[in-house]
C-alpha cells in the first residue's frame, strides 16, 4: 500500500486516502453547519431556506469532486461531467415546470 493513488485498469486516478479524508471532513462540516443553522433559529424562515440551499449545493459539489471523482482531467471524466450536468438541468426543468403548473392551477382555481 505504498502507492498513494488508486488507479483503475484504464489508468484514471481515483483519489488518495488524503483526498477522501478531506472530502469526509468537508461533508461533516457542511452537515454540522446545516444543523446549526436550523437549531440556532438565528435567521428568518426564508433566510434559513436560502442558507440550507447554498450549503446543500456546496455539499453536492464536494461529493462530486472528492467521492465521485467528477473532474475534467481525462476525456471520460469530462463526458461523465457533461452527462451529469445535462441530467441535472433536465431534472431542474422538470421540477420548475411541475411547480409552475401547480402554481398556475392553484391561481386559476381560486374563487374570484
Amino acid at each position: 500500500m505504498s502507492e498513494n493513488h488508486m488507479t483503475s485498469h484504464e489508468g484514471e486516478s481515483h483519489g488518495s486516502y488524503g483526498s477522501y479524508i478531506v472530502g469526509f471532513v468537508l461533508a461533516v462540516i457542511l452537515t454540522v453547519a446545516s444543523f446549526a443553522t436550523v437549531l440556532s433559529k438565528a435567521f428568518s424562515f426564508w433566510q434559513t431556506i436560502a442558507i440550507l440551499g447554498v450549503l446543500a449545493a456546496i455539499q453536492v459539489v464536494v461529493h462530486l469532486i472528492f467521492f465521485l471523482h467528477m473532474g475534467v482531467k481525462s476525456l471520460s471524466q469530462r463526458h461523465n461531467l457533461a452527462a451529469f450536468i445535462v441530467t441535472a438541468l433536465m431534472v431542474l426543468i422538470v421540477i420548475a415546470g411541475y411547480l409552475f403548473v401547480l402554481w398556475d392551477a392553484q391561481m386559476n382555481m381560486m374563487p374570484s
